[in-house]
């Protein structure tokens, strides 16, 4: 029922970013953590921290050089200027990698949607660093519309940033549907807008009770990305 639903009445579709079209990958060389000699766990728990997260996703001035300032700051280590370079261009290179380097199961999947009739549109809690590279990735040219945290000032879940999205695309939320791996509650924030919603386990496999928690606001659950045709198309 609800799949003969979305074909018929979704005319744009919003998509996350994060562990939903990329996966910022560590190498098996050398990453962030190794230039401070600390696990990728430890190196993790201060660069992903919420409330640093949250002020340099929502500001467009915090620089790239800053960003990483903050997180050295955090773990109040007093490191060389030179370790502090080697450690924003191996983040950078990262995240360069994840946005240039697609899967082509996604971007065939995004072109038929396109074929389709489909407008779509990212929204993606993101700091400048980690939309660097965006204007040289595939995704930009399949993309009709992208909203950043960092360049809105909201991350999702707050409703503004799903109304600026709205707004952009000249949509009503009835006649949407977004699509995300469900981190930041951005499925719950979706759908208490009105918005249809598809959690999507391609590219992050979470434990059950997690994933049952995330599942709870999405119409849909696939872990097949290949599955967004028959649901859309």
């Amino acid at each position: 029922m609800k799949q003969k639903l979305l074909k018929h009445n979704i005319s744009v579709v919003f998509f996350d970013l994060f562990f939903t079209l990329i996966t910022p990958k560590y190498n098996c060389l050398r990453n962030e953590n190794d230039v401070l000699g600390i696990s990728i766990e430890e190196w993790e728990s201060y660069a992903e921290d919420l409330e640093l997260y949250n002020k340099r996703a929502t500001n467009k001035s915090i620089t790239p050089e800053l960003i990483i300032q903050y997180i050295i700051e955090k773990m109040k280590l007093d490191i060389a200027e030179n370790d502090k370079t080697e450690i924003l261009n191996l983040r950078q290179q990262r995240l360069k990698n994840a946005l240039l380097n697609i899967d082509c199961t996604i971007l065939d999947v995004l072109s038929d949607l396109k074929k389709g009739g489909k407008r779509i549109c990212l929204i993606s809690n993101a700091d400048m660093l980690d939309m660097m590279h965006w204007d040289n990735s595939p995704l930009c040219n399949i993309f009709d519309e992208r909203i950043f945290s960092c360049e809105v000032g909201y991350l999702k879940p707050h409703p503004q940033i799903y109304q600026i999205a709205l707004e952009k695309m000249n949509v009503i939320p009835e006649s949407c549907v977004f699509i995300g791996d469900g981190g930041s509650d951005e499925l719950k924030g979706a759908k208490t807008l009105g918005m249809s919603t598809i959690a999507t386990g391609y590219l992050l496999k979470r434990n059950e009770e997690h994933q049952k928690s995330i599942n709870q606001f999405a119409d849909y659950y696939i872990e097949d990305f290949n599955e967004l045709r028959s649901i859309l198309l």
